[in-house]
């Protein structure tokens, strides 16, 4: 049975609710999800689902029309106000980086505004950071404009993680990278997670990324959580949506398992 204490997101029949009066649409409708401790979510749907909207509220950047969101125990309102970026690191999909800011200044960003630590100290931190995502020293100081755009992801996934929070938020983290970039980043995900016990949610549409990382997959369809289960038993769910995004031959191509090595013949006897 799973403990209170290990339930990091809480969605109860969520409404999202945008526009006013008889131009006001739901995109979401009495949706319920839970998040545990450990876990590595990815949320899957079609456009215009809500995908990127539910991380939003998950965060606090919007309000329920009806319904309750808790975030890490709080009121996710409450946690947006009182400095979600100490609890919740979020990584964007194209990075979000400061143009005018060094490498350097846009990891400690958060921490240099939370304020209290001497810039030494704060340099440090983002230092560490800068070299636990994989990237060198002599990078610090170069603007994002100079890097690849994989190293973009690397830097702003250092900035999500400048406050050692419990839970990280992912919007397409693979998206715009080629395939080996893309392995390679999902790899460090991974690790990461491992490594720090961090709690993960993910919207992706990348079937590689989704199989690679998701220990838990949950379809958005029809306003709400469709089904949710592991990527192989949500492929297995009688829906449109889920025939065409998991049976294609994209799906098949991630879902199909590793071919073995074949073994070399042995050499014929004189």
């Amino acid at each position: 049975m799973t403990s209170p204490s290990d339930v990091m997101i809480d969605i109860d029949q969520l409404w999202s609710i945008f526009g006013q009066g008889e131009q006001a649409f739901a995109v979401h409708q009495d949706l319920n999800l839970q998040v545990h401790r450990g876990e590595m979510l990815s949320i899957v749907g079609g456009s215009g689902t809500g995908k990127t909207v539910l991380l939003r509220q998950i965060l606090g950047l919007l309000q329920p029309g009806k319904g309750r969101v808790t975030t890490l125990g709080r009121p996710a309102a409450e946690l947006c106000r009182a400095g979600a970026s100490a609890r919740v690191g979020m990584l964007f999909q194209h990075g979000a980086l400061y143009s005018a800011f060094s490498v350097l200044d846009n990891i400690a960003f958060a921490l240099r505004e939370q304020g209290g630590l001497p810039d030494a100290v704060v340099r440090q931190a983002a230092m560490i950071k800068l070299q636990m995502v994989g990237l060198k020293p002599e990078h610090a100081s170069r603007n994002p404009a100079d890097l690849s755009g994989g190293m973009i992801k690397r830097v702003a996934l250092a900035r999500a993680l400048i406050m050692d929070p419990p839970l990280l938020l992912l919007d397409e983290p693979t998206a715009g990278l080629d395939p080996t970039s893309s392995d390679e980043f999902c790899a460090l995900l991974r690790q990461l997670q491992a490594d720090l016990g961090l709690t993960v949610v993910m919207v992706t549409h990348d079937l590689d990324t989704l199989f690679a990382l998701s220990s838990r997959v949950a379809v958005l369809a029809e306003k709400r959580v469709l089904v949710s289960g592991t990527a192989q038993e949500v492929a297995q769910f009688d829906h449109p949506f889920t025939t065409t995004f998991f049976q294609g031959e994209r799906g098949r191509r991630a879902m199909a398992p590793a071919p073995s090595a074949t073994p070399l013949a042995a050499p014929a006897s004189a």
